[in-house]
């Protein structure tokens, strides 16, 4: 026997390339050599169970083992929220086996096979790759929603590139507080151990890293040509020798001592590598398995030419109906459950169709396909008496070398058989010829079942000329079925606009709603308030009636916008430009009706003083408990892309909408399958603390809070009832055309839009100091809130409207118990003070009060608690 010869001396010694690191890091990787621009090397696994044929058993453990690593490090309550992603194609069955040593987590892979009926969830791209497009297609689109960890597998960890794009895509797209990278290496540089920290910083989340091994790679300058010249020298030599096979490959395999070997007879291509054992064992790498006495021979090859084809026939696994054959399309605890009760029934299937003298089987998986044949693999390892081997065919190129020191021994090359979307191409199997098998027993899916796979150049016939038994399973491929999508018109009507709804002129905005104004909707406040609170109604079933304010109210009005003008043009350039800067360059709005609208307006009117740009709006519904407008944004979506939409409102209480909306879109992305709506909203004014994208966070008077229709187009609030708004209908409203005489809508904006040119500055340096600030939402106003509730014996925070504009909305709209003011506030309290003393309602001061002012709506309201004139009571 030899002496043990790591797997990546032939590289290490040509080329100079050293791997550095934990001992047990030449154990796991050999070198090779592949044709590449960005990297002629390729470290090949030992474990992974994609080139190099292994224990099943070993190839599982890995991935279990780091699953329960993570599982560790997550605890089991954050463990049992996660979701695993694996990378196509290399480790799509060490992902799935790190999703099972996780525990009770979902798994899901990347793939470059698009299917029809499956709507993407997002993609990436992988730069070091020769196949770069990933696409991310769910069945169940909600399955990357939430907020639990999300746990992303590679074979190798190296630039980091491709994990780190696939978090921001995500991130982008389904913002999470933690990130798990997991790896069988961690092979970055020096240069790079920084970045995931330096990243996770940048996008304010926790990403850690789980590796079975650490190192790092050293490369002499100048490493890249050198190794594309050595490969070209190869490819030269074959080309001089005159090798040529049915296969049609470029690639050549080259015997120990550095020249081309004659290839094998048509259709066979591969190498005359003749390690009967690549190892049972990681030690295996370092050449501690069998070799054979001598290398392949010309007058091997003309042996070869007159050997027999081994015999090709078929099992029947009996696969599970309905069962995903991978995670292409996610893969639960109740599919892994499935698989393990069907596992012993098939290994034993294919126990049975095995030869007697079958010492040595190998279970050849199909590029993606890894973690079905591994657990078949792994199960028929513990029920056969014969030595059990995997691995996997793939598209990656490599050149193989006839050298115990080179981790590619041999070669075959092939046709793809799967009807691949990039078009046709060569597919390869490594280290498998010569490797004496007994048997091979190929599994594909059933799109792979192609008349390529059985063709005389094809898969099969390549086997058959390596071992004298060729056994085909075929697992049905998963293909989902489309999710049903409710019919609808082909259609949505388009927005309403001014002046045929509303008194904004056309341009200012569009309503994605439809005209309820010849309906009579309005009912007394005191029997909407009986009615919503004894859950007869929702309080989107009805509209109030419409307050005209007093002569002194409007004055009050007027004297509010005179002095707070500025103060809000100040805050609305500086949410736009935040809008400008993080969201997108070309928003568009989409104000939440009715109160957003005018704040949706003045946004698109710094845009175009500011900027010159002509941004479009839009004003949609969302009801609390009903979620938002589905019919709307699907209006949106086919009309420009959602990750251009950026939600617009007035103010924050204490973040009720801002929930209601993040779970709209979760439900809507699930039922819909379309992604890419960003829930964060973008709000004037952010007392609450429940948004990132704000132009202030100080409690005060917004003056189109002191009115309703009369400052907002027009437009009352929007309506939502199964008898007037159908399942494709856009939510309704009104336009009170009749109000057209005390209307200041228009004045409002243009009274704000007047101050822009002396802001210009202010919020500049406003729009540095938030950018470089921490605006991470602590929701201080929802614990208030659930304070008061608790302190004032309402228990139920619907009833607590924090701020100023939420409590102005109580007294003009519902049936107000007591206003609690904070002491020492002035001016901004003027309008809240005289519409308490118009209804009767106490104004109790309070020191300590995170908002300038909180109403109370009566908690236990009948049509008594406001006495005979309608006056609040106390209770």
């Amino acid at each position: 026997m030899n002496n043990p010869v790591w797997s990546g001396t032939w590289v290490a010694e040509r080329l100079g390339v050293e791997l550095v690191g934990d001992d047990k890091l030449t154990d796991l990787l050999g070198l090779a050599l592949r044709r590449n621009p960005k990297r002629a090397h390729l470290l090949v696994s030992n474990v992974l169970g994609k080139h190099v044929p292994q224990s099943p058993s070993v190839v599982y453990g890995y991935g279990f083992a780091l699953g329960r690593r993570v599982r560790e490090l997550l605890g089991a309550e954050e463990a049992a929220r996660a979701v695993v992603l694996g990378y196509a194609e290399t480790a799509t069955g060490l992902g799935h086996s790190v999703a099972d040593g996780v525990g009770l987590s979902p798994y899901l892979h990347s793939t470059r096979r698009p299917v029809a009926s499956v709507a993407p969830a997002g993609g990436f791209e992988e730069s070091h790759s020769h196949a770069t497009s990933h696409l991310l297609l769910p069945e169940d689109p909600a399955l990357l929603v939430g907020d639990g960890p999300l746990v992303l597998v590679d074979d190798e960890f190296s630039t980091g590139n491709t994990v780190l794009n696939t978090i921001r895509d995500l991130h982008g797209r389904y913002p999470r507080r933690r990130y798990v990278v997991v790896a069988l290496v961690d092979m970055r540089s020096a240069a790079d151990l920084g970045r995931l920290e330096g990243f996770a910083r940048e996008i304010g989340a926790r990403v850690d890293l789980v590796a079975a091994a650490s190192g790092t790679v050293r490369l002499p300058h100048g490493v890249l040509e050198r190794g594309q010249a050595l490969v070209a020298r190869y490819e030269a030599e074959s080309a001089a020798a005159g090798s040529s096979s049915a296969a049609g490959s470029s690639w050549p395999v080259a015997p120990r001592g550095g020249a081309a070997s004659r290839n094998s007879p048509a259709p066979l291509k591969e190498g005359g590598a003749t390690e009967a054992d690549l190892s049972s064992t990681p030690s295996g790498a370092r050449g501690t398995a069998r070799q054979a006495p001598t290398d392949l021979h010309p007058e091997d090859d003309l042996t070869r030419q007159t050997r027999p084809r081994g015999h090709i026939s078929r099992v029947d696994l009996c696969w599970p109906r309905g069962l995903p054959d991978g995670g292409r399309h996610g893969f639960t605890p109740a599919h892994r459950a499935r698989l393990e009760n069907a596992l012993p029934a098939m290994a034993a299937r294919l126990a049975e169709a095995l030869p007697p003298d079958a010492h040595r089987v190998l279970i050849l998986g199909f590029e993606e396909l890894m973690y079905t044949p591994l657990r078949l693999a792994r199960e028929l390892e513990q029920v056969a008496d014969a030595e059990v081997r995997y691995s996997t065919t793939t598209r990656s190129p490599v050149l193989a070398v006839d050298d115990p020191g080179y981790a590619i021994r041999s070669r075959m090359v092939f046709p793809a058989h799967d009807d691949p979307a990039d078009g046709p191409g060569e597919r390869y199997a490594y280290n498998v010829a010569g490797a004496g098998f007994d048997a091979v027993v190929a599994v594909v899916d059933s799109a792979a079942d192609t008349p390529e796979l059985h063709a005389p150049d094809g898969l099969l016939a390549q086997l058959a000329a390596h071992a004298p038994h060729v056994l085909l399973a075929v697992v049905p491929s998963y293909v989902p079925e489309p999710l049903y999508v409710p019919e609808r018109p082909s259609m949505l009507p388009e927005p309403l606009r001014g002046p045929a709804f509303s008194s904004y002129p056309p341009e200012e905005v569009g309503w994605l709603l439809q005209d309820l104004s010849d309906v009579t909707l309005e009912a007394p406040t005191e029997e909407r308030e009986e009615a919503i609170q004894s859950g007869g109604a929702h309080y989107a079933e009805s509209l109030p009636v419409e307050y005209q304010p007093s002569e002194q109210y409007q004055e009050l009005f007027h004297t509010a916008l005179e002095e707070s003008a500025a103060r809000l043009a100040l805050a609305v350039g500086a949410v736009t430009e935040i809008v400008l800067a993080e969201r997108s360059p070309r928003p568009v709005l989409v104000s939440l009706a009715r109160a957003g609208t005018p704040v949706g307006v003045l946004m698109r009117r710094w845009a175009q003083f500011r900027h010159g740009l002509d941004l479009p709006h839009y004003a949609v519904s969302i009801v609390r408990g009903r979620g938002i407008d589905a019919n709307a944004l699907r209006w949106l979506a086919a009309h420009h892309d959602p990750s251009d939409v950026v939600f617009v409102d007035g103010w924050t209480g204490k973040g009720a909408i801002t929930r209601e909306l993040a779970d709209a879109i979760e439900e809507f992305e699930a039922s819909d399958g379309i992604t890419g709506f960003d829930p964060e909203i973008a709000v004037l004014a952010d007392p609450g603390s429940c948004v990132r994208t704000y132009g202030t966070r100080e409690d005060f008077l917004i003056p189109s809070a002191c009115l309703n229709s009369t400052v907002s187009g027009l437009i009352s609030r929007t309506v939502l009832r199964a008898d007037l708004v159908g399942p494709h209908d856009f939510h309704g409203a009104k336009f009170y055309r009749e109000l057209a005489g005390t209307d200041v809508s228009v004045a409002f904006l243009d009274a704000v839009a007047a101050r822009f040119p002396e802001v210009a500055d202010a919020v500049s340096t406003q729009v540095k100091e938030l950018l470089s600030g921490d605006r991470e939402p602590t929701w201080e106003g929802w614990a208030a809130v659930e304070r008061i509730s608790e302190e004032y014996g309402i228990h139920d925070v619907n009833l607590v409207k924090p701020g100023v504009g939420e409590t102005t909305r109580v007294l003009l709209r519902r049936v107000p118990w007591k206003i609690l003011a904070k002491a020492g506030a002035g001016a901004d309290l003027d309008h809240v003070r005289l519409l308490a003393e118009q209804r009767g309602v106490p104004v109790e001061e309070v020191a300590e009060l995170p908002y300038t002012c909180v109403g109370l709506i009566h908690p236990k309201y009948t049509r008594g608690a406001t006495g005979a004139d309608g006056r609040a009571v106390a209770v």
